[in-house]
């Protein structure tokens, strides 16, 4: 199969914290004054995505995959995880904060929920002034003072903020407590896994006015209690190259800043490979065909490309693969 770079169709997700940012600065094809995600790149169950373009429109992700998984996903990635596709790709807007959360890890996640754990890392797109996000504790934390904090209300007192600007990024590994911020439109790379562990939610009420269900048993035993400055991401940013953002077991994740065409020679690397525009447009070619992205817009080449070529002036652009 002639596979060329895929574009698919977002599934849109209404949230109670979420906002208009996604149709009004991304362009996403919503009506909700509060859709809070568009998943770009999907196999979640319930939640699979669909090819959007070219003779593969229609074709779900999950199908392509089972197709000819080693061409899609490389053979190294079907060693490891199967035919499951490894990693989530979204794009989130938070009009309001986020709950207060955190991910189990893998040994966790399979033991109580047979899933992945949730690694995970934010590139912020937007911010309005003075947005922050929460990042862990802003001390050494002992169970029991964690315990005592959500029974007093006090919880907010525990947490680190960072404010943040457009281009800032975050590795947020499992076990670490955080919150995404009112004001706040980020690119999300993350393991395959909707496993979330909700510990506090500002009191809010859904639309029928009940509370959100928290998980605080389930949270206690998955919390990293210790102050780690091990967030923030650095990364250098020469423009018209690559340049190494995050190197975990769970994804790989690269920037790139075009003010010229880029080609490279993919034939030695045994993955897929997806390119999310946070800025500007370009064009992706592979073997095969080529698809053009605007800022908002996630592409798909699979791991039987040899090469990329990437037709730009102007793009700021997340290569991701595993």
């Amino acid at each position: 199969m002639d596979i060329y770079p895929l574009k698919f169709r977002p599934i849109l997700k209404e949230r109670l914290w979420g906002g208009t940012k996604l149709k009004e600065v991304l362009g996403k094809p919503i009506e909700s004054d509060i859709t809070g995600e568009s998943w770009e790149l999907s196999c979640v169950k319930g939640d699979i995505s669909e090819v959007a373009n070219g003779p593969l429109e229609g074709t779900s992700l999950e199908d392509l995959i089972g197709q000819q998984p080693e061409a899609v996903l490389g053979k190294s990635v079907v060693e490891r995880f199967g035919n499951e596709f490894p990693i989530l790709i979204k794009f989130i807007d938070a009009k309001q904060d986020l709950s207060i959360q955190l991910h189990p890890n893998d040994k966790l996640a399979k033991e109580r929920h047979n899933s992945f754990g949730k690694t995970e890392m934010w590139y912020i797109m937007d911010a309005d002034p003075g947005a922050k996000l929460i990042v862990g504790f802003n001390k050494d934390v002992e169970k029991t003072e964690y315990i005592e904090s959500l029974e007093e209300g006090t919880l907010l007192d525990l947490m680190n903020y960072e404010e943040v600007v457009e281009g800032d990024t975050f590795f947020i590994n499992t076990g670490k407590i955080h919150a995404i911020g009112a004001g706040v439109l980020l690119a999300e790379i993350q393991q395959t896994s909707d496993v979330t562990y909700r510990v506090f939610d500002f009191n809010r009420k859904d639309k029928d006015g009940n509370l959100r269900e928290l998980h605080t048993g389930l949270a206690v035993d998955a919390i990293d209690y210790e102050m780690k400055d091990d967030f923030k991401v650095g990364y250098p940013n020469v423009k018209d190259t690559v340049n190494d953002m995050v190197d975990s077991p769970y994804f790989k994740t690269n920037f790139l800043e075009l003010t010229k065409n880029m080609k490279q020679d993919l034939s030695q690397r045994d993955s897929f490979t997806i390119y999310m525009c946070v800025g500007g447009r370009a064009t992706i070619t592979n073997d095969w065909g080529s698809a053009s992205i605007q800022k908002g817009e996630t592409t798909l080449l699979p791991a039987s490309s040899t090469f990329v070529e990437i037709e730009a002036k102007g793009a700021k652009l997340l290569e991701v693969t595993i």
